[in-house]
């Protein structure tokens, strides 16, 4: 759904405002729309840094109404396309940005996605992940402190099970052996938030996202990068051989999950012991997979896309990497429980919704 095709106010309710970082990424752009076609009244924040070419994040602004001539820091915008959403460009890492905005306006949730992604590239910029995972991260969570935020959603990653061998992933399993620092920054978000929620009694929600894909995808991501090939008679790299297996997730169904759970902040468990896992607590936190459950093989994967493009790959079977796992597999029993919800979308639909879009764009 766009922009501009949002579901028109009813009755007199005041819509509620979220803050919602990274919304010029590529899960940011989605969750923005999901929801202001709610009603929500939403102030988009991000750096537009140049991990990969800013012009994706300036196009996905422009796509939600966003004015992107804009050259300054710290400007306020409004979208010509829906006067409830407002887009500030600013870094997490500077603490007075964080304050300014949040003395500005007055924020019933905090979706907090802005990340530095990728695990190869936490190989060669550490420095970046510190900054803008763990810095970013404390800004946020102080600024939740000091103002009456209802709930604070964040993005955690399938990538904190490191290795696990046992399936699928649970959030009752140990998470104590990262193989990336990018996981690694992943973890610390989840104590950091726990020790926040338990001190002053905060309501967060961190949710640990399963391979996500779609249109607007980040050109570093598998499915672009395949797809680039496929496009242009290049050979792709397939890692293991091929042998790895990933929980695809279409980023509707990612979105419509950060939604729904956003607007019900977790409880605390006053009867909680360490025999009840740490996916909960004493406090209110709270800690969730949102996947497919439906684990498919990259072979399959590759072959579903070059049924979508109707164009076969050439394939490049090379090792593993350092820093991947070979399976991600997400039990979203939870996530059911809770809130009666699982993602929907097919990998043969998500991925001709991508196509369609890969098409258009490029």
């Amino acid at each position: 759904m766009s922009i501009s095709e949002v579901k028109p106010e009813t009755g007199n309710r005041k819509p509620e405002t979220v803050l919602i970082t990274g919304a010029a990424g590529f899960i940011g752009f989605h969750v923005v729309n999901r929801f202001l076609a709610e009603g929500y009244r939403v102030v988009g924040l991000d750096s537009i840094n140049d991990y990969y070419n800013p012009q994706l994040k300036l196009d996905r602004l422009a796509e939600a109404g966003i004015e992107t001539t804009f050259r300054e820091w710290k400007t306020l915008l409004t979208s010509d396309k829906n006067p409830n959403y407002q887009f500030y460009r600013g870094r997490l890492e500077k603490k007075k940005v964080v304050e300014d905005l949040f003395d500005e306006f007055t924020f019933d949730r905090v979706v907090h996605l802005a990340a530095q992604p990728g695990v190869r590239y936490s190989l060669k910029y550490p420095e970046a992940y510190i900054e803008s995972n763990i810095v970013s991260f404390l800004n946020i969570l102080e600024a939740c402190r000091h103002h009456e935020v209802k709930h604070l959603v964040f993005a955690s990653s399938s990538s904190v099970y490191g290795n696990n061998q046992k399936m699928p992933l649970s959030t009752s399993d140990n998470v104590d052996h990262p193989v990336s620092l990018y996981a690694a920054t992943k973890k610390s978000n989840e104590l950091m938030a726990h020790s926040y929620s338990h001190l002053f009694n905060i309501p967060v929600t961190g949710l640990r996202f399963f391979t996500v894909y779609g249109p607007w995808g980040r050109p570093d991501m598998a499915t672009n990068l395949f797809a680039t090939a496929i496009q242009n008679d290049k050979p792709i790299k397939v890692f293991n051989e091929g042998k790895l297996s990933r929980d695809f997730t279409f980023v509707g169904d990612i979105a419509e999950g950060v939604l729904r759970i956003s607007e019900k902040p977790p409880q605390a468990n006053p009867s909680w012991s360490d025999r009840d896992g740490p996916s909960s607590s004493s406090a209110p936190y709270k800690i969730y997979n949102i996947g497919n459950s439906q684990p498919i093989q990259l072979i399959t994967f590759i072959e579903a896309l070059e049924a979508a493009m109707g164009k076969k790959a050439t394939k490049e079977l090379l090792p593993m990497q350092p820093g991947d796992v070979q399976h991600t597999f997400a039990d979203i029993s939870d996530l059911q429980a809770d809130f009666g919800y699982k993602p929907s979308t097919s990998l043969e639909d998500g991925l001709q919704l991508f196509v369609e879009w890969f098409n258009g764009y490029y």
